[in-house]
C-alpha cells in the first residue's frame, strides 16, 4: 500500500529515475522491516521455527541491498546532500536517525556474516542483534516519519506503526520466552537436588 500511495504522488513529477529508485528501496526498505521481527518469532504460517530464521536471514540480506540502493541512489543524485546527512551535519532533522539506522544495519549484517570467525557466543550474538535491531527500527521509523516526500502519510504512519508493533511484540515474546525457560531450569534444579 505505501509503494502505490507513493506511486500517486506528485511530487514524482519534477524527480529524475535514479533518485525514484533510491525513494522506492527506502519504502520496501521500511516494508521489509516489517517482515524481520515476525519471521523470528515464527508468527508467519507455514514459516516456524528453522525456516522463518532461513528467511529472515534472506529478507536480512534483502534489507541490506535496499539500503545500499536507497542511499547510493541518493549519493549519485546529490552527493553534497548525502556527505551532510553522513556527517551529521544536514539541517534536515531525519537525516541522522536515517544514517544511524543505517550502520546499525550494516553492523548486524557484519555480525551475522563474521560471527563465527569473531567467535562469538549466542548469547552475546543475541544480545548484540536484539540491542541493534532496537535502533534500527527506532531510527528507521523516525527517519521515515519525519520526511515529507511521496510517502502518503496515511499509509506511512500505518507502516511505521506495523513495524513497531511487531518488534516490541517479538521483543516482549521472546523475554517471556527466556525468563519461563530460566525459571524452569531454576525448578528442575531445585527438584533434583531435593
Amino acid at each position: 500500500m505505501p509503494i502505490a500511495a507513493a506511486a500517486a504522488s506528485p511530487l514524482l513529477a519534477w524527480r529524475d529515475p535514479l533518485y525514484i529508485l533510491a525513494g522506492f528501496a527506502g519504502i520496501v526498505a521500511l516494508g521489509v522491516m516489517l517482515f524481520q521481527p515476525v519471521l523470528i518469532g515464527g508468527y508467519l504460517p507455514g514459516l516456524p521455527g528453522r525456516i522463518g530464521r532461513r528467511v529472515h536471514l534472506f529478507t536480512g540480506a534483502t534489507l541490506v541491498a535496499a539500503v545500499v540502493i536507497h542511499v547510493g541512489g541518493l549519493w549519485i543524485t546529490s552527493p553534497p546532500d548525502m556527505i551532510d546527512a553522513l556527517t551529521f551535519t544536514s539541517p534536515t532533522p531525519f537525516s541522522p536517525f536515517g544514517v544511524i539506522a543505517m550502520w546499525a544495519i550494516f553492523a548486524v549484517a557484519v555480525l551475522a556474516a563474521f560471527r563465527r570467525r569473531l567467535g562469538l557466543r549466542p548469547r552475546t550474538w543475541l544480545f548484540a542483534h536484539r540491542l541493534l535491531a532496537i535502533v534500527i527500527v527506532v531510527g528507521s521509523v523516525v527517519h521515515g516519519i519525519l520526511i515529507e516526500g511521496t510517502m502518503e502519510m496515511v499509509s506511512k504512519l500505518a507502516l511505521c506503526a506495523l513495524v513497531l508493533a511487531a518488534t516490541v511484540k517479538v521483543m516482549a515474546d521472546l523475554w517471556m520466552w527466556r525468563r519461563r525457560a530460566r525459571l524452569r531450569d531454576r525448578t528442575d534444579v531445585g527438584a533434583s537436588s531435593a
